[in-house]
């Protein structure tokens, strides 16, 4: 079964006042997080990969009705 995850992540000031949102395609959070974290962001958010675990697993999350590939469907990032 596949997930719509929309995940929020903050990220503290001076790296960012703000953070982002990405919405995701995937079968777990597990999957969820490594495809977040495999986008190329100049290791902008590694420090803060712990918090985006936590984040993963409070998101919104929708089952699917169709299984489709994962991935990263859209991403907002300040």
């Amino acid at each position: 079964m596949k997930y719509f995850y929309v995940v929020e992540h903050y990220v503290p000031f001076p790296q960012s006042e703000y953070g982002g949102i990405w919405n995701v395609i995937a079968d777990s959070d597990e999957e969820c997080f490594d495809l977040i974290t495999a986008r190329d962001d100049g290791n902008f958010n590694e420090k803060f990969y712990g918090d985006l675990r936590e984040n993963i697993m409070n998101s919104r999350t929708f089952a699917l009705a169709e299984t489709i590939e994962s991935y990263v469907v859209e991403e907002f990032l300040t």
